[in-house]
């Protein structure tokens, strides 16, 4: 068997499961990066073969990866799946060299693709990037739709989605059942909101208060749960207080347990994420708990993708406020009797489009050896 060389930024804990089974099916050597950063990474002793490359300068502006060209040169590797990064200098060099030296050799992209708002150079040298490639695996279908316009090769795009821990995120599933987690806090049966993720300024948070506070002045009372904590704790924690609306919010904290998570989840009637939503929507979706976020999709993260307005949750008119609290009042309008129907809905969309075996299905039919 051919090995494949899998060039990464980090190993994040989140992508274990699809790691794990590219590991398991092809003869992989890794490549992460030593940087800094938030997301929580996975324990790379599971993967054969792994090499930790070191990083020079701002990733916020231009970087250098130290011992990264010379993988260009091993003679056994003529298959390759990276994550290009278009801050880093040693990236563009690789793939120049790359493309005018190696045209024997096969290079495979993941990446979000193409947001729709990208402009001058920096379009130019993407599309560049994208149309030398022997293929490009991207997260969601708007960006491969975005990138057949641009002029890219149908055939040479791939939508591979994302997943988190699918198979111990189901196993919790199939166990779990209704509690009374909710009316033991809150002391009622009020419908409940919930959004589990960072409290950071990019979720747009506030935001979710101040219709929590118009929907209380329709005589629309929900509960609200934040699962997480972040720069912005305080700030929402103060906003909370301030407009009296204790009794109605529950500030959780970090949950690092997943079976606890799963209850949160479950129990809850609606998940809301006012700013980007990224995994939030997958967590949500995975425990049978519609999403509603903005509808400003050069914005969004590729995984709102999972969210069927009317079926597996809605969308809002990005940064107001009204029309937030409008979706809130119609989806619970419309759907609370159909409780049931609802999370099998969402059940099935992250059983059928954002798991591992998806992304395997989608890996093996498209890297060619």
């Amino acid at each position: 068997m051919q090995k494949l060389c899998v060039i990464y930024n980090t190993a994040p804990r989140y992508r274990e499961a699809v790691f794990r089974a590219i590991d398991k099916e092809y003869d992989c050597d890794w490549y992460f990066g030593e940087t800094k950063s938030d997301i929580k990474e996975m324990d790379t002793s599971l993967l054969k073969n792994v090499t930790y490359y070191k990083t020079y300068g701002n990733p916020q502006k231009w970087y250098w990866k130290r011992n990264y060209l010379f993988l260009l040169f091993k003679s056994d590797y003529k298959n390759y799946l990276i994550l290009p990064e278009t801050r880093s200098m040693s990236d563009w060099l690789f793939f120049a060299l790359a493309y005018t030296f190696f045209p024997k050799k096969r290079f495979y992209l993941w990446t979000h693709g193409w947001y729709g708002k990208e402009g001058g150079l920096d379009a130019k040298m993407k599309l560049w990037l994208y149309r030398h490639a022997s293929g490009t695996f991207v997260y969601g279908d708007r960006a491969k739709r975005l990138l057949i316009e641009q002029g890219i090769s149908e055939e040479k795009l791939f939508a591979i989605h994302n997943s988190l821990d699918y198979d111990t995120q189901k196993a919790l599933r199939e166990s779990i059942h209704p509690s009374d987690i909710y009316k033991d806090h809150f002391q009622n049966n009020l419908p409940t909101i919930i959004f589990i993720g960072r409290l950071t300024k990019v979720k747009k948070l506030d935001m979710l208060v101040d219709a929590l506070v118009c929907l209380r002045n329709k005589d629309e009372k929900y509960n609200l749960v934040f699962v997480g904590d972040g720069s912005e704790s305080e700030s929402l924690k103060s906003k909370v207080k301030g407009l009296g609306l204790d009794s109605q919010v529950w500030f959780y904290g970090v949950c690092y347990d997943e079976k606890t998570n799963a209850e949160l989840i479950y129990n809850a009637d609606l998940c809301v994420s006012p700013g980007n939503v990224g995994l939030t929507a997958m967590h949500s979706l995975v425990f049978g708990c519609p999403v509603i976020t903005h509808n400003c999709f050069e914005w969004q993260m590729p995984e709102y993708e999972a969210i069927q307005a009317g079926v597996t949750g809605d969308f809002f008119t990005m940064d107001d406020t009204d029309d937030l609290t409008m979706v809130i009042s119609r989806w619970f309008a419309r759907k609370m009797d159909s409780r049931e129907e609802v999370r099998k809905a969402c059940f099935n969309e992250i059983d059928s489009n954002w798991n591992p075996y998806y992304q395997m299905d989608i890996i093996k039919k498209n890297l060619k050896f």
